[in-house]
């Protein structure tokens, strides 16, 4: 004779699963975040290894939102950004449009009382907003503070989490909703340029920018975009440096290209309104 299930221990198996279920959720979002601390360099050719790998349209592909962000009992999974309106992070505003593209994003700019004013373009960079459907048919919440902070945060889902600092380090994470999918050397040439992007071409002195121009316009005399023939976050950030240091109009012939490829996107054209 079968004997029946106790119901009270049929509950604490049920119970055991679902918390199983969400450690197992909150592992593979901070595995998703431990991706973009990686700091790397390389100091060999690998051109003909990134020629031969093949990356998917960032239109077509995505991520799993829920083990990015973490599940939340299905609520809309909210990105918070502060910046300081003095030195806009331009990539993170490319990386907004761009994801415009492949998610429904619900996009809000707010001021932060540390500011004292904010120019009207910056308060419009995400455009004008269309006619606001409800809050559940959204799959990602996307709201951007102008704040008094000496680089940009980031939190997302929970609000208690430590945030994620520095414009690369953000790009590098919101890059990845997109689900693109990189061997290592390809990982880490574009770690690489993201970093030499920020701390050379953004921070460094006239002699670094030459430097990192001049192996750019190299780079480029071998494949259409930084790191083989598809966008990636390295474009967007490097793309970005140039135009706020002002070095674009001084770049070698390589880069004016790549810089014309980039502003043929429309996530970019819209974003020079902004230096105008």
């Amino acid at each position: 004779i079968q004997e029946e299930v106790d119901p009270s221990l049929q509950a604490l198996e049920s119970r055991q699963e679902e918390i199983l279920k969400r450690l197992y959720e909150l592992k593979s979002a901070v595995d998703g975040l431990s991706k973009m601390i990686q700091t790397p360099d390389a100091d060999f050719d690998v051109t003909n290894i990134i020629q031969t790998d093949q990356c998917s349209s960032l239109t077509t592909n995505g991520a799993d939102l829920d083990l990015m962000l973490g599940k939340d009992y299905g609520a809309l999974k909210d990105i918070v950004i502060n910046a300081n309106p003095s030195l806009p992070p331009l990539s993170l505003l490319v990386l907004h449009s761009l994801l415009c593209e492949r998610y429904r994003i619900l996009s809000a700019v707010h001021t932060h009382s540390s500011v004292k004013s904010v120019p009207e373009k910056l308060l419009k960079c995400f455009g004008e907003q269309a006619k606001k459907q409800p809050r559940h048919e959204y799959q990602l919440g996307f709201t951007l503070i102008w704040k008094d902070v000496p680089k940009p945060q980031m939190k997302f889902s929970i609000q208690t989490m430590c945030p994620v600092e520095g414009e690369g380090n953000i790009a590098r994470f919101l890059f990845s909703l997109f689900g693109q999918k990189y061997n290592e050397v390809m990982s880490t040439l574009i770690d690489s340029w993201v970093d030499t992007a920020i701390f050379q071409l953004k921070e460094g002195s006239s002699k670094e920018k030459g430097v990192v121009l001049r192996s750019m316009n190299a780079a480029l005399g071998k494949t259409s975009w930084l790191v083989g023939n598809e966008l990636t976050v390295a474009d967007i950030v490097a793309w970005c440096a140039l135009q706020q240091t002002g070095s674009a109009n001084a770049a070698p012939a390589n880069v004016q290209k790549w810089m014309k490829s980039c502003e043929n996107l429309a996530p970019f054209s819209s974003v020079m309104k902004l230096l105008q």
